[in-house]
This record gives C-alpha cells, sequence and structure tokens, in this order.
C-alpha cells in the first residue's frame, strides 16, 4: 500500500462525515411526531409469508395481549438550571420493557431539551412494570411514556422539595408528573396486536403542591408497542439449527459479505486474495459446493451472483440465515453440510430507498442502489437494485525472483499487477401484493456480468511464505448472468398456504488463456514459441449454461399447533460451449450437448406441544438425478451417456425451551449431496468433466444450548454452546493431474468440533463485548489423518462502543474493533514427512477498526465510516499459501431513506 493511500482516504473520510453533518443540520428541525414509531418499526400487516415455523390461525400469535402496568415509579429530579429559570417541559420517552418488567432502554421521543431529557430517562429505567402478556406468556414490550416537569403554581422558587413521593390517584400533584401519552394500537417486529386504551393507575407521582396543566388529568391511556418476535428471532428461537446474522452493523462498514460471515462461529471464510477473489467457504469443516448457497430461497448461482457467496454486496442484503447441516425442506436442496440463505428487503409496504458508496485501498470502490414503493390502494409494487464493483488488488507481496547477476532465486517485493476485479448488475420485481386472488405475484429479472483477471494457477510454489511460480499477464475469466423468477404466494381455505416459484437462468462463462508470453513480477514479457500461461496450455472459449428449475411448497395446518409441508424441487441444465483453439469443432468436447436434471421432493411434519415449549420437526426426502450427454470413448470417438442415480434421506430437528431466553436444540440429517453441473461437466476452463461420480452422503448431528438474552442489573447476557458430527461416505474431491484437474470420489471422512459464542452489552446499548470460539476435527476416514488445508481452530472477538446525541438527538458515533485469529495448519497431509519439512500457514489474528457517525432524522439516515482493516499489517495467506492484502483504509457513506 502506498503511503499517500491512509491520507487520501482520511480527507475522504473527512468529507463523508461533513456531508453526514450536513444532512443532519439541515433536517435537525425534524423530530418525531407525537406517538409516532421510530425509524425501522413500521407496522406490519397480518397477512404473513409462511416459512418455516410459521405460525397458524389459533396460535400464541393471535391470542389477547394485555399492556404493561406500572408498579414502581420514580421521580424525575428537576433540572436545577430549568428550575432556577423557571422553565417547564414534557418529555416523551419510548421505554422498552423487557418480560420480566424491567426498563431496558429510555429513548427520547420528543425531547424538551434543558436537561429535562436526560432527567426523565434517568428515573424511568428505574421504573418496574407488570410485563405485557401474549395469553399466558411474558412478553417485551415497548410504551410511549410522557413525563410532565411543571413548576407550581405559587413560588415557585420555594416549592421545589428535594425529594418527592408518590402519592395517590387523588394527589394529582408533583413537581414532576408523568403521564402515558396516546391511545391506540402499535406493532414492532412484524407481530400483530390487540390492544386498545388499558388504563395505567396512579402513573404519576407527587410533591408538596398541586400540578397544573394536563399532567391533572384523569388516568391516562397507554399506547403498547408489543415487540413480537422479528423473523430472525423467531428463526434463532426454532427448532431448526439454524444461525442468523443480521446485516444492520455491517451496511454502515466496509467489510465484504465474506468477513461478515467470518464473524460467526463454526464459519471459515479464506479468500485467494482481495475483492472478486475466489472465497473458500467452510461450515464446521465441510467446504465448497457440499455448503448449499441461496438468495431469498432460489440457488444464488441462478440468482445472477455466481461468483460465489462472499462478493455479493452487503447492502443488498438484510440478514443471513446459515443452516448446520440439517436443511430445511422448502429450500429443495441436497445440501451434504448446511446452506446459507441470503435475505433481502423482503417488506412490501411502503417506500424506501437506500444507496452506499465505498472506496479504499488497492483501487477499491463500491457502489449500491435499492428502492421499492408499494400502491396500497391497488397493490401494485416495484422494486429495483444494482450494484457497481470494481477493484485493481494490486497490493504488495513477498515474493521469490531471480536474481539478475546470479540467475538464483532471491527474496523481492513486488505489487500484483494482472488481478483486478470488475462487477455490475441490476434486477428489477414488478408485480401485486396483499390481493384476494394473490397474497403476493411477483416477477423479477436480473442481470449480472463478472470480469476477473487471474494472477496465477492453482498450484502456486510456496516458499517459506513467499511465492516462487511465475504471475500470470493475461489469463481472465469471467461470467454474464441473466434471468428471471416468477413468486406466487397465497393462502387457501384458511389452513392452506402454497409458495411457489419458477426461474429460468442464462449464465455465459468465457475464459481467455492465448498468451505467448512468461510474465515476472514487474510485468515485464518474455516471448515464448507456444501459447498459453496455465500449465502450458491454451483455451479461447465460453461454456453456456441454461437452467429451468421450480420450488413449489405447501403448507397445511390440519390442528392447532401441527403442521404439515410438503415440497417439491425440480431442476434441468442444458450445457455446451466451443473453444476456439481446437480447429475442428467435431474434435473439441465443449461442443457437445449436456443435460442434467435433478429434483428433490419430501414432506415435513411441526409439531408445538406443551404450549409451544416443545417444538419438534421431522421430515423425508427423496433425490434424484438423471445425466444424458455424449463423451469420448477409449476409441476416440464420442458416444452418448445416459445415466440416473437416487436416494432417500429422513432426519429430525428437536428444540426444547426451559424459559423465554433459554432453550435447547438436537437435530440430525442422513443427507445427501448430488454432484453439480461443474463436477459433473467442468467448468469450461481449468477442470475437466467426469460424468461417473457418486452422491456424498453424511450423517449429520448437531446438539447445543442457548441462552437468548439474560437480562442483569448490569447489563444482558448471551451465552451459546454446541456440538456437531459429520460423518460422511464418496466425498467428491479435486484431484489435480499435469495439465488438467478433475473431480472424483475419493475418501470417507469425519468432521467433529465444537464452538461456543458469549456475548454483553451494557445497560443502555453503550458498550456491547462479543467473543467466538471454533475447535474442529476433520479426518480421513480409512487412515485418520487430518484432512490438509484445513484450519482447526479458530474464533474472532468485536467491542462496539457508541455515544448517543453526541450533537443532537438522533445522532451515534460509535467504534467497532473486530479481531479474527485462525491457528496454524498444515496445507499438505498431515501423515505425510517430517513435521520440520511441511508447508503450513502459520497463526494469523488480523484487526479491523472502523469509526461511524450516523444520523436519524424522520425516517431518514445517513452514516459515514472510516474502517482501517488489517491495522497491525499482519501477514496474511490464502488457502494456497499466497499472500492476502495487508494493511487497507476505506472509507464509506451509506443513505437510507
Amino acid at each position: 500500500m502506498s503511503r499517500s493511500t491512509p491520507s487520501r482516504c482520511g480527507a475522504l473520510a473527512g468529507i463523508l462525515i461533513a456531508v453526514t453533518c450536513g444532512v443532519r443540520a439541515a433536517s435537525a428541525q425534524e423530530g418525531p411526531a407525537r406517538g409516532q414509531a421510530p425509524s425501522g418499526e413500521r407496522e406490519q400487516g397480518t397477512t404473513r409469508e409462511a416459512g418455516p415455523g410459521a405460525r397458524a390461525p389459533g396460535d400464541d400469535a393471535a391470542l389477547e395481549v394485555r399492556p404493561p402496568e406500572l408498579i414502581d415509579a420514580v421521580e424525575a429530579a428537576y433540572p436545577e438550571a430549568a428550575r432556577a429559570a423557571g422553565e417547564e417541559g414534557s418529555v416523551v420517552l419510548r421505554l422498552t420493557i423487557d418480560a420480566e418488567g424491567r426498563v431496558t432502554r429510555a429513548e427520547v421521543a420528543t425531547p424538551a431539551g434543558r436537561g429535562f431529557d436526560e432527567a426523565a430517562q434517568e428515573a424511568a429505567l428505574r421504573f418496574r412494570f407488570t410485563p405485557a402478556r401474549r395469553g399466558d406468556r411474558s412478553v417485551a414490550s415497548r410504551i410511549l411514556y410522557r413525563v410532565d416537569f411543571r413548576l407550581p403554581a405559587a413560588a415557585p422558587e420555594a416549592a421545589a422539595p428535594e425529594a418527592a413521593v408518590p402519592a395517590g390517584p387523588a394527589a394529582n400533584a408533583g413537581v414532576a408528573s408523568a403521564g402515558v401519552v396516546s391511545t391506540g394500537i402499535a406493532s414492532a417486529g412484524g407481530a400483530s396486536t390487540g390492544i386498545a386504551n388499558a388504563g395505567v393507575p396512579n402513573a404519576g407521582v407527587a410533591a408538596a403542591a398541586p400540578a397544573a396543566g394536563p399532567s391533572a388529568a384523569a388516568p391516562p391511556a397507554i399506547e403498547v408497542q408489543v415487540r413480537g418476535a422479528s423473523e430472525a428471532e423467531r428463526l434463532r428461537q426454532s427448532a431448526q439449527a439454524v444461525q442468523v446474522i443480521e446485516t444492520v452493523e455491517a451496511k454502515k462498514q466496509s467489510a465484504d459479505l465474506g468477513e461478515v460471515l467470518s464473524r460467526a462461529e463454526g464459519v471459515g471464510v479464506r479468500r485467494l486474495g482481495g475483492l472478486g477473489s475466489d472465497a473458500r467457504f467452510s461450515l464446521n469443516g465441510l467446504t465448497e459446493d457440499r455448503i448449499r448457497f441461496f438468495l431469498d430461497g432460489v440457488p444464488l448461482d441462478l440468482a445472477g451472483h455466481t461468483f460465489g457467496v462472499a462478493n455479493v454486496p452487503v447492502n443488498l442484503i438484510d440478514r443471513v440465515e446459515i443452516y448446520r447441516g440439517v436443511v430445511p425442506l422448502r429450500f429443495g436442496a441436497d445440501a451434504l453440510g448446511g446452506a446459507v440463505n441470503l435475505v433481502t428487503d423482503r417488506d412490501t409496504r411502503g417506500s424506501r430507498a437506500s444507496a452506499s458508496y465505498q472506496v479504499g485501498s488497492f483501487g477499491t470502490y463500491r457502489l449500491t442502489l435499492s428502492a421499492r414503493h408499494t400502491h396500497e390502494p391497488s397493490g401494485l409494487f416495484a422494486r429495483a437494485s444494482g450494484f457497481l464493483d470494481r477493484a485493481k488488488n494490486d497490493y504488495p507481496i513477498d515474493v521469490m525472483e531471480p536474481d539478475p547477476e546470479s540467475g538464483r532465486l532471491a527474496p523481492a517485493r513486488a505489487r500484483r499487477f494482472h488481478d483486478g476485479y470488475l462487477a455490475g448488475g441490476a434486477d428489477a420485481e414488478v408485480g401485486v401484493v396483499r390481493r384476494p386472488w394473490a397474497d403476493r405475484l411477483l416477477l423479477r429479472g436480473f442481470y449480472v456480468a463478472h470480469d476477473k483477471e487471474v494472477q496465477h494457477g492453482t498450484l502456486v510454489d510456496i516458499r517459506q511464505g513467499r511465492v516462487v511460480s511465475p504471475p500470470f499477464g493475461e489469463v481472465a475469466f469471467g461470467r454474464q448472468t441473466g434471468g428471471a423468477v416468477l413468486r406466487y404466494a397465497q393462502p387457501f381455505f384458511g389452513k392452506v398456504r402454497l409458495d411457489a416459484l419458477a426461474g429460468y437462468s442464462y449464465v455465459r462463462t468465457p475464459f481467455l488463456n492465448v498468451a505467448t508470453c512468461t510474465y515476472d513480477w514487474s510485468g515485464r514479457c518474455v516471448e515464448r514459441p507456444y501459447r498459453g500461461e496455465f500449465e502450458d496450455t491454451a483455451n479461447d472459449q465460453s461454456v453456456h449454461q441454461h437452467t429451468a428449475f421450480a420450488r413449489i411448497n405447501a403448507t397445511w395446518t390440519p390442528a392447532p399447533g401441527h403442521l404439515l409441508r410438503f415440497g417439491l424441487s425440480p431442476t434441468r441444465v442444458t450445457r455446451t460451449g466451443r473453444n476456439l483453439v481446437v480447429a475442428e469443432p467435431e474434435k473439441d468436447p465443449l461442443t457437445a450437448t449436456r443435460d442434467l436434471w435433478s429434483g428433490v421432493a419430501g414432506v415435513e411434519h411441526e409439531v408445538r406441544p406443551f404450549e409451544g415449549r416443545l417444538e419438534n420437526i421431522a421430515f423425508a426426502k427423496v433425490y434424484l438425478q438423471g445425466v444424458r450427454t455424449r463423451e469420448i470413448l477409449p476409441s476416440g470417438l464420442l458416444g452418448d451417456v445416459d445415466r440416473t442415480v437416487h436416494r432417500m434421506g429422513a432426519g429430525d430437528s428437536l428444540r426444547f425451551r426451559f424459559t423465554d431466553a433459554l432453550y435447547a436444540k438436537a437435530s440430525y440429517e442422513y443427507a445427501t449431496r448430488l454432484p453439480t453441473p461443474e463436477e459433473l461437466f467442468g467448468d469450461g476452463g481449468l477442470i475437466v468433466w467426469n460424468l461417473h461420480l457418486e452422491p456424498e452422503v453424511s450423517h449429520n448431528v448437531n446438539v447445543g444450548v442457548t441462552l437468548e438474552r439474560a437480562e442483569t442489573a448490569a447489563g444482558h447476557l448471551r451465552l451459546s454452546a454446541n456440538g456437531f458430527g459429520r460423518f460422511t461416505e464418496d466425498l467428491i474431491t479435486l484431484r489435480r493431474h499435469l495439465g488438467f484437474s478433475k473431480y472424483g470420489n475419493t475418501l470417507s471422512a469425519r468432521s467433529v468440533g465444537v464452538e461456543s459464542s458469549a456475548g454483553w452489552t451494557s445497560p443502555g446499548d453503550w458498550l456491547s463485548l462479543d467473543g467466538h470460539v471454533t475447535w474442529q476435527d476433520f479426518r480421513e476416514g480409512s487412515t485418520g489423518a487430518r484432512i490438509q488445508n484445513q484450519p482447526y481452530l479458530f474464533g474472532g472477538a468485536s467491542a462496539r462502543a457508541q455515544w448517543p446525541g453526541i450533537a443532537a438527538t438522533g445522532d451515534v458515533l460509535s467504534l467497532t474493533w473486530y479481531a479474527d485469529y485462525v491457528h496454524a495448519f498444515f496445507v499438505g497431509p498431515e501423515d505425510h514427512g517430517a513435521a520440520h519439512s511441511k508447508a503450513e500457514i502459520p497463526s494469523q489474528l488480523v484487526h479491523t477498526l472502523a469509526l461511524t457517525y450516523e444520523v436519524t432524522r424522520g425516517g431518514r439516515t445517513v452514516s459515514s465510516t472510516v474502517e482501517v482493516q488489517n491495522l497491525t499489517d499482519e501477514k496474511a495467506f490464502s488457502f494456497y499459501g499466497v499472500q492476502r492484502p495487508g494493511r487497507a483504509a476505506y472509507a464509506k457513506l451509506a443513505l437510507s431513506l
């Protein structure tokens, strides 16, 4: 990284903060309306999309909700300066009350200033309530509470006692009196409520003299926002083996989605280089295609993002669902080790727009835009989003180069020069929502293009942490993807719901490798008589893939507390191509038309006895796959191949809730993973076909316990501990040969381990601390040797401090620190050779520091962030042992309207 980079980013950061402050000043006169819900807490309707764990009519989501009642009030201290000046005021607070009746947060909804806001907040945090209840269950809630500061009508300078005590309803007197404002109903988090005009007895506090003004009115009414579980909370607390990562904070910062995912326990994301480079995702020891990836339930590569999950723009994602080893039926997936579902903004109410722009080291630029609008009278809905990413990735690395005089290899410092990345895409979705004949009928079209320069191949010579292999100077690879998805969802007869989608995707994959040069690390070309830098072969080719797919899920509620789900997910893939280096098309194996069809079908039963304390999901699946193509026979001629395989699978997920916050889970699946088109047909470039692969199978087990949120006087705690086992057969691995690579069934393996996380948040959310650690033992089944090139111990920690109201109410300044640790591990087989002679990836501890300033006004939010990644310039390595970027600085501006 050049010396000027941090200063340039610092200057840009100053501009971003100035822009943020300008927006804040321009909207300083806009305050929240009386009784208005805060930004992000828009009222949700009672029509909800059915998904796993979706509640049936008649369950606890439809029970009557009783509001909290104040049982222990604390008088607010009258600000001395305001009392001396004879000033009065009214403060409206938004109180968050937990399921125990404690006030965990007191936010100022309508400020009064002059010290009144702080005095009201300090008192309210010591209130005690009877908790809100849904049926027989205590639930968290949120209310609007007004504190009126009034001076006595006569002799105000003598009538302010040092302490006042609550009095009965008839007294109606006080130095600072309290009431609860507004009537009506509000909701947050997507839960419907049914509360109105719930009285609060003696909501005021009393002093020595009568009060004047509205605080002397009759017992006030209460507006309750009962916070039903959000979709993320509902998933976490369900029987499913799922971890949910919400991206609210990540959208403000510059970390890409791969870095965000790597901060979760059990998850490893190892990058080959900078932005746009290949990434190896691992979950509980299993990697690559053994984990399936989705975007809103659609396979990720069929939704436009064919360059992997790590390169998806994080600002277009609202949350990430990570399913460990046991995959819900609704995905129609044949995953071996789990699934990752990226969820975008699926809200179809009102209007929303957002944008982000990021710039930083190594020529990195990232832009995202998104907007949606609903015309409520007609139900017409439209949504659009787009992104543009660019990176040079010209960071410095350590290499070995021939000495000009002696010709011997000598240590040198060089910059990567042919590693650029350019990607962009857009999608649009239109349709109708909440109509009598369709809850959702939406058509989405998309186009995404990626182009990546290739700096080196899969076989890299690394010695003592330095690259010896010469770099590539012209090899390039890319993908262009386009397609459409039609979604339909509708309830029938009150007990049945249908969710279906159908789509088409086209992918073109070009690969260029025709250079007649050998390059050195200075970018100098040395001519040679043959073409091709990659393993001395030449390629000028493109592969064309057409995919048609569908996902059909039906949910039936035969009785309260019981759900039956049926799923069917057929897919057909057709692939062909052309390599222009092969002069005669009939001798080009890429020209053969290859057909692959597959399908997953199943049934799932969910039951919730004991008032929902126990939840169990049992399921069975069937997997089918057929291959029809032509391959080169031993005679050298092309012959027809027609092959079909099928497998069965089953599993169960169990959750028992000890308290509202403490629960235990256990799950099992006999899982199957069918070979992918790339494994069967090759990638059109570096990997050749193998049409005789067998499916992978595995026994997957999870068991764990979670403390969701333990409220204490010192803040709230969260803890989790999980154990896992993966016992697999017929693993499909990539075999490297001279001049080409090919997938094959090679071995059985087992992966066992434990993962845990812990966190603490102080009262008032001033400080949050989190940490996680994972130990996994992934070994071959036959030899017992540890699987090569796999970390077995890794973890991370984070701390976030925030200061609200720095310049005005609604402003937040936050400082966030992350640390990611990976223990040393061998690149090659553990049981081959002496320990001192083995190639090893050393232990790595990488720090990140981000400073964010956020302004919220009238539902609009602007944030600016300055972030330094790899703060200590730690030498980090990819899964090939190639050096990754060192210290890098970034600045980001994000807006939400």
